[in-house]
């Protein structure tokens, strides 16, 4: 049988699996079978990636999976169901930084032949990538109450954002022509983290759930967003 026929239809499986995931995450009588569903799906989906791709060395990815699942389950023991909420969100930031350090290796490696739509999924993956990592470690304080839980403002705090954006905007129009620009890639990223921290500390603690539901979409667009970067 065609390898490439195989991969396809794996991957028409696993996507059949998060849409089934999706579906019967809808209630919360079929919510732990959708959670299931899922995380097979990606499974599979990772597993015929692996195999089906050059890969340079698999005792890295080994050792990471190895730490990630230790510290997984280590979490996953000493939270209470009550802490949930706050883990949501931590476990959605580090998915989206995650996600950063992979652009980030694919710049240093494939820079100079990056496309204008690769350079643009760059850019889009850096900061929404920061926004994610910061935003969700400040909305896991506040839940955890590590953080005052209160909206935090403070003077000509809405003109702050609005730099903040704008500079963010203009250092994308320099960079996005000129990728080589690594001190203005580095820019990017560490005002996407101010960002991040700038949006959610005004939010206050009985808002954050809603907050952490924003954030966890926003991991999903910055996978993607990997994804063209990547190829």
């Amino acid at each position: 049988m065609n390898v490439d026929f195989i991969i396809n239809f794996s991957y028409i499986i696993s996507s059949i699996l998060f849409a089934f995931g999706l579906k019967f995450l809808g209630s919360p009588v079929s919510a732990r079978r959708g959670n299931l569903l899922s995380a097979a799906g990606m499974l599979l989906a990772v597993l015929v990636t692996l195999l089906s791709k050059e890969i340079i060395s698999f005792q890295w990815i080994l050792l990471g999976l190895t730490i990630g699942s230790a510290a997984g389950i280590f979490v996953a023991f000493r939270a209470a169901m009550t802490q949930m909420p706050e883990m949501v969100a931590l476990l959605h930031g580090c998915g989206g930084l995650a996600s950063v350090f992979v652009d980030w290796s694919a710049y240093h490696t494939h820079a100079h032949a990056f496309t204008l739509l690769t350079v643009v999924s760059l850019y889009l993956s850096i900061i929404i990538g920061g926004i994610t990592f910061t935003g969700s470690v400040i909305a896991w304080g506040k839940l955890s109450e590590r953080l005052p839980g209160r909206p935090l403002l403070f003077i000509g705090q809405r003109w702050i954002n609005i730099l903040v954006l704008a500079a963010v905007v203009i250092c994308g129009i320099i960079f996005i022509p000129h990728p080589e620009q690594y001190s203005i890639f580095l820019i990017i990223f560490g005002l996407s983290l101010l960002l991040g921290v700038l949006l959610v500390i005004p939010i206050g603690g009985a808002d954050m759930p809603v907050v952490i539901s924003v954030l966890n979409s926003y991991s999903g667009l910055v996978a993607c967003t990997t994804g063209f970067v990547i190829n």
